[in-house]
């Protein structure tokens, strides 16, 4: 039989191991998911911080070299962290964003358009997206490396946080580029994901990926590998925004979905959305995925819920998409 002290100690150590868990947790890891006691031993211990009102577009967008004196490339720190994203690591690493790879949602907006000229909007509306979902809605911060311990809970199986193939991209831009990354390789190697998907992941699900610029090797090894701007880098004479990703989409359209019995079971559903049912992407962002891993937020965290779903929907205001309000207005 268990003696009542061995039970008392075992438990006594739990609760000690949960609390440092807690005491621990970084200000800027998601809270996505987490239990309504997790979440209420964690919030209190967190710096709370008034999410910042977006910045708008640049007062001067032209063209821009970006490698300049004030926006050094620099190696990493022992606790820089970077993620599966070249291009916000690679702000990261000149500068533009914070170098340890922690940042409120307003730099990134700001370092995207000084860095790639990318169009307010889209700026804004990807920045908010991702910040709701991976970003730490109650101190206002986001790492941009990919769920790991320190950041955070790690997303339910099979979902995962993987960075760039290097050979298959080098495999892609030589049979489809003529050496270099385009649009035509993004088209190819989104393809290629989708068929590796339907044939391996049993519950796939089709997810897009914005096209790039053609880009020599030599430079778009620089980018994905060193986290590094070629020195002769400028930006775009103008904003850019999603122009190509239709022709991304097109090349081998498909419905999105996902395999529904296993492996090679691939079915469309008609409740999901791509970028041609816009108004339906935004709804089920708000009510499947924010809902999902925010079921009953309370205090501040559903206030910057709040604010932050605001801001996205400020960045569509003229789609003709309606607002959503989950959690009600302040």
């Amino acid at each position: 039989m268990t003696s009542r002290p061995f039970v008392v100690l075992v438990a006594f150590l739990s609760a000690i191991a949960h609390l440092s868990t807690t005491l621990a947790f970084p200000r800027y890891a998601s809270l996505g998911g987490l239990t309504e006691r997790e979440l209420a031993e964690i919030v209190p211990r967190l710096p709370s911080s008034d999410p910042a009102t977006p910045p708008g577009p640049l007062k001067h967008n032209g063209t821009k070299l970006v490698y300049d004196r004030a926006h050094p490339w620099k190696p990493l720190g022992r606790d820089d962290i970077r993620g599966p994203c070249p291009g916000l690591n690679t702000l990261a690493s000149h500068g533009y964003l914070p170098r340890d790879g922690v940042a409120t949602p307003a730099q990134i907006i700001t370092a995207v358009q000084e860095g790639f000229n990318m169009q307010n909007n889209l700026a804004r509306f990807v920045t908010y997206a991702a910040h709701i979902v991976d970003g730490n809605l109650v101190t206002d911060l986001v790492s941009i490396g990919g769920k790991t311990r320190e950041t955070g809970p790690d997303p339910g199986a099979p979902a995962i946080v993987g960075g760039l193939n290097t050979h298959a991209f080098i495999d892609y831009s030589n049979r489809f580029g003529g050496g270099f990354y385009n649009l035509t390789v993004a088209q190819e190697l989104r393809w290629q994901r989708i068929q590796e998907s339907i044939a391996t992941n049993p519950t796939f699900f089709v997810d897009g990926r914005n096209p790039v610029r053609a880009l020599s090797m030599a430079n778009a090894t620089l980018f994905f590998k060193d986290s590094k701007f070629p020195v002769d880098f400028w930006r775009p004479a103008a904003p850019s925004g999603a122009d190509g990703i239709a022709e991304v989409f097109s090349a081998h359209p498909i419905a999105p979905g996902k395999n529904m019995n296993g492996i090679n079971s691939y079915t469309p559903d008609p409740t999901s959305a791509d970028f041609s049912t816009f108004c339906l992407l935004y709804t089920n962002f708000v009510t499947r995925t924010v809902g999902g891993l925010y079921p009953n937020p309370k205090g501040v965290l559903k206030r910057n819920l709040i604010i932050n779903l605001g801001y996205l929907y400020d960045a569509i205001d003229t789609s003709g998409c309606t607002e959503l309000f989950p959690y009600g207005q302040l």
